[in-house]
């Protein structure tokens, strides 16, 4: 039997680990380990197994990860994030459809500062859907405006999907963050005018919000002002150079504790949520690094990889084909993997292609974001969906499905200029100091 077809059969018997509902961690780790047991025997496959979770798991820039997710969490349990939106509802209300488009807003301003697109969704759907109720929105308009916008969550800096594609690709993660702030707030933008146009139309669809006195908005911009001097504050200090994406995950940690401080929200209970669910969305994170380590290592074995790029390379499909090609692809993957599990099984096999045309490394770790962000979207398993789903258990899957539609039509006009013009995400890194 041919080293290649091992590989075949490995990646095979993972993809049907994953539809049983195998984790992904588990699915790629045993694929991995029993791979190289094969080949290599028991005894290689177990030194394997032991030395990758040391050798790659104790990089210094893996800190990244729960700092920023810790910042996230100190948002949420100490009572910010409800400031956010309360502060960004009193001066966009107003608008049709603007308790949603408030939501759009807050969603990336809680984006900037837990780098999560599901805690984001958690997060706005339990502090937002309420209030849409009450005026009468739209459920389909209202689910769907807030399982988008929370992508942005992983697009807006910090990131944890950027950290995680920088850590694979040895990408700089502060040039990372750095190009995804213009995609971003085009994004944002561009669902808030989705919404509102939908609404200009349809105006039973999102009926105006409460009206809010001059006095009242600039009271509660103290809600909102603090995170974006926070979210300014980080990207800032990488975009000078002052400090490096680490150092920057804890100067925004303490800069919630801070804030939470000055507000009189800091107690035990809310730090000891935080930090729980630190450890385990961290904890899920590192589990899913190291088993993809293990895989490739067991795939780089096998030729496998060689194999995929020289098949995607011989094709000569050029600079767009190749992107179009692998819209495609991520699209179909998005059906059956979460955003990490895409990333590992794609990008060993794609970045010596994105080396080969000459595609920048960072443009393209925007472009493989923007294609996360489609598929936590893209039914059957849409992440962000079935969150939305638990904040709406009154709402039927199909009814948020059809409701992230628009949105999801936005993120493809996204990605086609960003292919078309790729200086949207690398001309603001090109200026860093």
């Amino acid at each position: 039997m041919s080293l290649e077809l091992v590989g075949g059969i490995g990646l095979l018997a993972m993809f049907v680990l994953l539809v049983l509902g195998v984790p992904i961690a588990f699915a790629m780790a045993v694929v991995g380990a029993v791979g190289l047991w094969v080949l290599e025997g028991l005894g290689a496959a177990l030194a394997q197994a032991t030395l990758i979770p040391w050798s790659e798991g104790r990089s210094f820039v893996f800190v990244t990860i729960p700092l920023f997710v810790l910042m996230g969490q100190l948002v949420y349990q100490t009572g910010l994030a409800t400031d956010l939106y309360s502060g960004i509802r009193a001066w966009i209300g107003r608008v049709p459809g603007g308790l949603a488009v408030a939501s759009v807003v807050a969603c990336a301003a809680f984006g900037a500062v837990t780098g999560s697109s599901i805690a984001t969704v958690a997060t706005m759907g339990a502090i937002v859907m309420p209030e849409m109720r009450r005026y009468g929105y739209n459920p389909r308009l209202a689910t769907g405006a807030l399982a988008a916008s929370g992508t942005l969550g992983i697009l807006i800096p910090p990131s944890v999907i950027f950290i995680f594609y920088g850590v694979m690709t040895e990408t700089s993660i502060g040039e990372l963050f750095i190009a995804g702030i213009v995609p971003g707030i085009l994004t944002a933008i561009m669902f808030s005018v989705i919404i509102w146009v939908r609404c200009m139309i349809s105006p039973d669809l999102g009926p105006r919000g409460p009206a809010a006195t001059w006095e009242e908005r600039w009271r509660s911009a103290s809600g909102f002002l603090p995170i974006v001097a926070l979210f300014f504050g980080v990207i800032g200090g990488l975009y000078a150079g002052v400090f490096t994406p680490t150092e920057g995950a804890g100067v925004g940690c303490a800069g919630v504790v801070l804030i939470a401080a000055l507000k009189r929200r800091v107690n035990l209970p809310a730090m000891g949520r935080a930090l729980e669910e630190t450890a385990l969305i961290s904890a899920m994170m590192f589990a899913i690094i190291v088993a993809g380590y293990l895989l490739a290592r067991f795939l780089a074995i096998t030729g496998t990889t060689e194999t995929i790029v020289d098949l995607l390379v011989g094709l000569e499909l050029g600079r767009v084909g190749f992107l179009v090609l692998l819209v495609g692809l991520y699209l179909m993957l998005g059906a059956l993997l979460d955003v990490f599990g895409m990333l590992v099984l794609t990008v060993p096999f794609v970045m010596p292609v994105v080396r080969e045309l000459g595609i920048d490394p960072i443009w393209f770790g925007v472009f493989v974001v923007v294609m996360s962000e489609v598929a936590l979207v893209t039914p059957p398993i849409g992440a962000n969906v079935f969150v939305m789903r638990r904040a709406a258990p009154d709402v039927p899957m199909t009814e948020i499905f059809m409701g992230v539609l628009p949105f999801v039509v936005g993120e493809l006009i996204m990605i086609a200029l960003l292919i078309a013009f790729p200086e949207i995400a690398t001309w603001l890194p090109s200026q860093m100091g």
